[in-house]
């Protein structure tokens, strides 16, 4: 077991920790691939030869140093490869680490279903199962002539080798994601434009918060409308200037909004997702000498301070936004 795939359990509003939780894991080995809001995959097989520890062992330190450093709780999965250590993950539970042992990667995913192997979609699933391989060890053990007939030669070899727990994916060292996302779901499909434009308002609300709090600017804002028929339309935007600016994200969303004219739409739920991110200080800002604008930044900046001091909840995201 050479590789930890860690989740760290952070509320929405402090994705902004997880550079520092990187860090941590950084200190084990330079092999570290982010996988935002709340993972990474962490390389192993220098630090075990280092340390004179096992991967398990490791990642029991590095539970208590985040639950020490960080006040923050994680569920590990360890195994031979990203791609097991993914699904370990699945099984694991605070405090204890779900580990595939060397070896056993076949024991491991034979009585599981076919859906639950990473790259195995909704179509490629329903295929299989018809044709009675609908578990990890069933496809194992299936000729794989019979796969790449089914689903194609490139298609059948891959899966034909994970199935029997070959896993050839590696850890790419990365930053922090290139996006963030806002989603806010309604209990009963809504049908009130006001209620839309809440909602619109409060997740602008939280991405400006978010991207402000790791000194990131935004260049393009999307908007994703999911429907009552489990359709949906997605919208983007490149806006003006990149941007952290609550009430500048607020805009765009409404404009995205209103320009599809939905009228009595039934709406499941909207999502805001700020792309493009760039560091804020690489960033030009067109100078404004809108009062109002100016007034809504410095509020920003008061709100802002007081999260940092009191948490998240000590103002609400798209509270302040205009």
């Amino acid at each position: 077991m050479t590789i930890l795939c860690v989740r760290f359990q952070l509320p929405p509003m402090y994705e902004a920790a997880l550079p520092e939780l990187l860090g941590l894991l950084e200190e084990f080995t330079p092999v570290v691939e982010a996988l935002p809001p709340d993972g990474a995959l962490a390389d192993l097989r220098g630090a075990e030869r280092y340390f004179g520890r096992g991967a398990v062992e490791l990642a029991s330190v590095i539970r208590v140093r985040a639950l020490a450093l960080y006040g923050v709780d994680c569920v590990i999965g360890a195994g031979p490869g990203p791609m097991l250590a993914r699904m370990a993950l699945r099984d694991a539970r605070p405090g204890l680490t779900r580990a595939v042992p060397g070896g056993g990667e076949r024991e491991f995913l034979a009585g599981r279903p076919v859906a639950a192997l990473p790259g195995v979609g909704t179509a490629t699933a329903r295929t299989l199962c018809e044709y009675g391989l609908d578990t990890l060890g069933r496809v194992a053990a299936a000729p794989l002539s019979t796969l790449q007939r089914l689903v194609g030669a490139k298609t059948g070899r891959e899966l034909h080798e994970r199935a029997q727990g070959v896993d050839r994916g590696r850890v790419v060292p990365n930053g922090v994601s290139r996006s963030l996302a806002a989603d806010r779901p309604f209990e009963r499909d809504e049908l009130d434009p006001d209620r839309h434009r809440r909602a619109l308002l409060s997740a602008a609300g939280e991405l400006g918060a978010r991207l402000r709090a790791v000194d990131k600017v935004c260049r393009t804002l999307t908007l994703t409308v999911r429907y009552a028929d489990r359709s949906g339309t997605t919208r983007s935007r490149t806006l003006k200037e990149p941007t952290a600016h609550s009430a500048a994200l607020t805009r765009a969303a409404y404009d995205m909004y209103e320009a599809l004219g939905l009228q009595r739409a039934r709406v499941r739920s909207l999502t805001l997702r700020a792309e493009g991110l760039t560091p804020a200080e690489q960033a030009s800002h067109q100078l404004t000498f809108d009062p109002v604008d100016e007034k809504l930044r410095r509020i920003e900046e008061v709100a802002d301070r007081a999260r940092a001091k009191f948490g998240p909840r000590a103002v609400m995201p798209g509270s302040l936004a205009a």
